[in-house]
């Protein structure tokens, strides 16, 4: 075991190097998985369990993992004084991995799902709260600056469990033992990649208390609230499309949604590696410098979302023809229609991914309240707006209940974001002493 890990913490003389090459060879990893996933299902198993599966991996799935997640991550990865010991974190993850468990059971008994369904969706659920749980060990090899152990547990892992799926899907033909087998692949790649690692790395405190538990959960509560509303919203069409469309649609709109996950991907290859930049900058009320790098890392965000936009638009159809190609007979002329709907998911992602900046921006200036109140009015229109667009228009009206809001809370992070930036740049600079004339 000494072997393994010491293997897989061995690093090159250049680590900031290396932290950049492995944290983009495995969000590479990750979000390609995500994305191909369910059209690979849908090719192999047909439309109903592409749908099926689809839903219960991006949707349902990834809601439980946002709740096993609980919105700590960034506020982790940030605590560089250690406000919190890593047992701290990882006591609080045991506690709402259990919790996302029993939620996702819970939806299910209700859902009026079959029992087939039900049971795949729910080894999925598990599937994303293993996930879940191994995100504590890598927020912890951030913190500690082995970011490139975060890159390497996310490409492992995602290998290993993605790989024995596929294979045991391709054996047997059952989707439901295919998951089966992923939900043990993935447990034994948290085991490999996360557990025995962290434990290998000197200077990691697992000392935790109960009161310290309670304190962590009410620091970041508001930020938890805010991540699982934030899904909701992201997830606002899918959930309607399956409430009023059925398991077939589910899968032709996220086939048409896997562009966002390559802006995301993307996205955070520039976003990651600066995030502890960005707080220094921030703790240290550099806010002149902490601007320009903002600025910087959401101009690249927007020129990547430009040339998709751009190039989805000119080649949007032939791609939707070749993917029917790849799908098989049974789905030809099913997707072609969709170019434009395509194109406007591509744009909603862009947005998202700087959504997602601006995000940081206020976690690390520790405004949760802020964060909390855009995606509680984000929710809430979601919830009227989604359904209606679905209903009316379908798959296209879906499209455009999603760029819809992606664009507004993108607008409302923005503002807040640069409001504050302007009001504490302003304190700093009234703040300086000045020397008096010589």
């Amino acid at each position: 075991m000494r072997g393994w890990t010491n293997l897989l913490i061995r690093t090159g003389p250049d680590r900031e190097r290396s932290n950049l090459l492995w944290n983009m060879i495995g969000s590479f990893c990750y979000a390609f998985a995500s994305m191909v996933l369910s059209f690979l299902v849908m090719r192999i198993a047909g439309e109903d369990d592409g749908g099926i599966f689809s839903f219960g991996f991006s949707t349902v799935g990834q809601q439980m993992f946002l709740l096993a997640y609980f919105g700590i991550r960034p506020f982790q990865i940030t605590d560089g004084k250690g406000e919190y010991r890593f047992g701290d974190y990882l006591h609080h993850r045991y506690a709402t991995c259990l919790l996302a468990l029993l939620a996702g059971g819970g939806y299910l008994l209700v859902s009026g799902y079959t029992t087939r369904k039900a049971t795949i969706i729910l080894l999925l659920v598990g599937y994303k709260v293993a996930d879940g749980l191994a995100d504590v060990y890598e927020s912890e090899f951030q913190r500690q600056g082995r970011l490139y152990l975060t890159g390497k547990s996310n490409a492992f892992r995602t290998m290993l469990s993605v790989g024995v799926f596929l294979c045991s899907l391709l054996v047997s033909g059952n989707l439901l033992t295919a998951c089966m087998a992923a939900v043990l692949a993935q447990i034994a790649g948290v085991c490999l990649f996360d557990v025995v690692v962290l434990r290998a790395i000197d200077g990691v405190d697992y000392a935790w208390a109960g009161a310290r538990l309670c304190t962590l959960t009410a620091s970041t509560g508001l930020l938890f609230v805010s991540v699982f509303l934030d899904f909701y919203v992201f997830s606002a069409a899918k959930y309607a499309i399956d409430a009023h469309l059925g398991d077939a649609a589910s899968g032709y709109f996220n086939v048409i949604f896997m562009p966002t996950s390559v802006i995301n991907l993307a996205a955070g290859f520039v976003i990651r590696p600066f995030l502890t930049m960005l707080t220094d900058q921030w703790d240290q009320r550099a806010i002149r410098a902490f601007a320009k790098k903002l600025l910087q890392i959401a101009g690249i965000i927007g020129s990547l979302t430009v040339l998709a936009v751009g190039g989805v638009f000119v080649l949007g159809r032939p791609v939707l023809v070749l993917m029917e190609r790849i799908l098989g007979a049974a789905y030809a002329g099913k997707l072609a229609g969709y170019h434009l709907p395509f194109g406007l998911i591509v744009l909603g992602g862009g947005c998202y991914a700087l959504l997602n900046l601006h995000y940081y921006a206020l976690v690390i200036m520790r405004r949760q309240r802020v964060i909390f109140r855009i995606y509680l009015v984000s929710a809430a229109v979601a919830a009227v707006l989604a359904p209606r667009l679905v209903v009316h228009g379908g798959i296209p009206g879906a499209a455009w209940a999603y760029l819809l809001l992606m664009a507004g809370m993108t607008a409302g992070f923005v503002l807040c974001v640069w409001a504050r930036v302007a009001r504490t740049g302003g304190r700093a600079v009234r703040g300086v002493r000045r020397e008096p004339p010589r």
